[in-house]
């Protein structure tokens, strides 16, 4: 067995030996004689020729996949990122314009203000609408922190709005004069007759609501101006609220009632003045 595996080792040996001779010898034959090895050349140039070209055609082509795909990933990249940036955008020109139109109801509603310049007021905007639909209440988007305190009267389109009736950190409520809980004293401009201004939505749904208690032998007419009065502890005196119709003689014969057509815009109301100002203090204010 020694035998065997000594005589395997010696025949390896002389392989490997006469391999390296024949290497060696190639070499030298190439070097000394250049062009007796040119036929070898060409042939084994020629066999592989066909595999190499077909190695470059599917390298060429793994590499133009490979290629594809990395553009193609790189095209979804900046498409998500030129999707993010549009959106963005798209939030900034909603914030402007927003921004804009608050800008333009602010202007508006200073415009629109003729009374009380010595008072302190503050623009406020409408974030909130009763559940139900109707303009009985509104919620504004300033409140305790601002200085707003229950009591203040609000105003909008030049005329009354309403009254602050609660107050949050940031927030607060208005009941409308359109309320069916509201009720205003008023008087005629031209007349300096008083009378009262009922909240009634029901009637409201055709553009007006009621007003009682004029005196019987009071001379005013359809389209007369009725502003709040000096009676009362709630609204600040002087403040426009609307024109009458249809003035007549109640069913007591004792006094005229009216309808009034206010002059706000409860429907498209959006944003508002409040009159930082309560009418215990109403010393040293002048319209």
């Amino acid at each position: 067995m020694r035998r065997e595996k000594k005589r395997r080792n010696i025949s390896s040996k002389l392989v490997y030996t006469f391999l390296v001779m024949i290497c060696i010898g190639t070499i030298m034959v190439s070097y000394l004689f250049p062009n007796v090895l040119t036929p070898v050349r060409t042939a084994v140039g020629n066999f592989f020729a066909p595999m190499q070209k077909g190695i470059t055609v599917v390298g060429s082509g793994i590499s133009d996949k490979l290629k594809l795909f990395t553009d193609k990933q790189d095209l979804l990249e900046e498409n998500e990122r030129l999707t993010e940036e549009l959106e963005q955008l798209k939030t900034e020109i909603q914030g402007i314009n927003q921004e804009k139109n608050e800008l333009s109801y602010y202007r508006k509603l200073y415009e629109d203000d003729s009374v009380y310049n010595n008072a302190e007021k503050i623009a406020a905007i409408v974030i909130g609408r009763n559940p139900n639909g109707s303009c009985d209440t509104f919620t504004l988007d300033k409140g305790a922190d601002d200085g707003i305190t229950p009591g203040m009267n609000v105003m909008a389109d030049g005329g009354l709005v309403g009254i602050v009736t609660e107050t949050g950190k940031n927030w607060s409520k208005v009941r409308t004069i359109i309320a069916d809980d509201s009720a205003v004293s008023g008087r005629f401009s031209i007349t300096s007759d008083n009378c009262m201004v009922k909240g009634n939505m029901r009637r409201w749904e055709d553009g007006y609501i009621d007003v009682e208690m004029i005196n019987i032998n009071a001379d005013v007419y359809d389209n007369y101006e009725v502003v709040t009065s000096y009676i009362g502890d709630k609204y600040l005196p002087g403040l426009l609220i609307g024109y009458v119709s249809n003035v007549r003689t109640d069913a007591s014969e004792l006094n005229k009632i009216a309808y009034i057509t206010p002059v706000v815009d409860f429907e498209h109301l959006e944003a508002v003045l409040i009159i930082k100002a309560v009418r215990e203090s109403l010393e040293g204010l002048e319209q």
